[in-house]
């Protein structure tokens, strides 16, 4: 039995484990070896990224319900079955128990999952800064959870970095006037179409929203809507407002058959 299954289990069963192995839990967790943030070139999607003025960190949770917590409130059936989570590097074991340790332990040691985020992400803010970078953290790379009402004392994540820009994505449409009531200006938030959720994308539009949508081939426009490239690079902040960001299917998304990928002539997007 590997390590982080070794964890995993134990996580699981919390209530049973006795205070010594809580301890020795911690005494891992906290170490320097262990990481929360995955830097951009060891993902296929921020390694996009690279190039572009930024040194860029995401971090992946289990998604959904897969470590026995809801990390994904509005996910679709279609969102579950085609998530990222199983894209690149995600199609192998180990990755994934190292996300569902990961998110259990978000849950199981709440005050030293944050203080640790909060290590990773000043050594990032000083790296990047050495190098003449923007510091960019996307926080929930498989996850949407509100890390805007996630207090340290009296701030959030984001009030305590406002030199670093965070992005993310998100499907639960009541998160965005609660964003427009805050205006973070360090956290930009993309709204996620999924095959059940398009009444909310228009909403998102209107709150002034661009809104993703993952395609099987990248359209020029959909539904009379411009639509921008968003695998050049990961980072959202920097599309032009008021598109729908445009993505291409990748890992288990290739066979979707729920409506969640948008099926496009690919000889109607060659001749546009």
């Amino acid at each position: 039995m590997s390590l982080t299954v070794k964890h995993v289990e134990s996580l699981k069963d919390f209530k049973n484990i006795n205070e010594s192995e809580k301890s020795d839990l911690l005494k891992y967790f906290t170490s320097s070896n262990y990481k929360l943030l995955t830097p951009d070139f060891a993902n296929t999607k921020t390694a996009k990224n690279q190039g572009h003025g930024v040194l860029s960190f995401i971090m992946h949770l289990a998604p959904h319900k897969l470590s026995g917590f809801n990390v994904c409130p509005a996910a679709s059936k279609g969102c579950s079955a085609s998530c990222l989570n199983t894209a690149g590097r995600g199609r192998f074991d180990s990755i994934q128990e190292s996300r569902v340790r990961k998110t259990l332990f978000f849950f199981r040691f709440k005050k030293e999952f944050m203080s640790k985020l909060i290590k990773e992400i000043k050594a990032l803010e000083t790296k990047a800064f050495k190098k003449g970078l923007k510091p960019v953290v996307r926080l929930n790379g498989t996850s949407d959870l509100a890390w805007e009402s996630i207090k340290l004392g009296q701030s959030n994540i984001f009030e305590l970095f406002p030199n670093v820009q965070f992005y993310d994505y998100t499907k639960v449409i009541h998160r965005l006037p609660r964003l427009n009531l805050m205006q973070i200006p360090n956290y930009h938030v993309t709204f996620s179409a999924s095959e059940s959720n398009w009444d909310s994308c228009l909403d998102a539009f209107k709150l002034g929203f661009n809104v993703a949508v993952v395609f099987n081939e990248i359209p020029k426009k959909y539904d009379s809507m411009p639509v921008f490239n968003g695998d050049a690079t990961d980072l959202r902040f920097k599309d032009p407002s008021n598109h729908i960001i445009g993505l291409k299917a990748k890992g288990d998304a290739k066979k979707d058959k729920t409506g969640f990928v948008k099926f496009i002539n690919i000889d109607a997007v060659k001749a546009a």
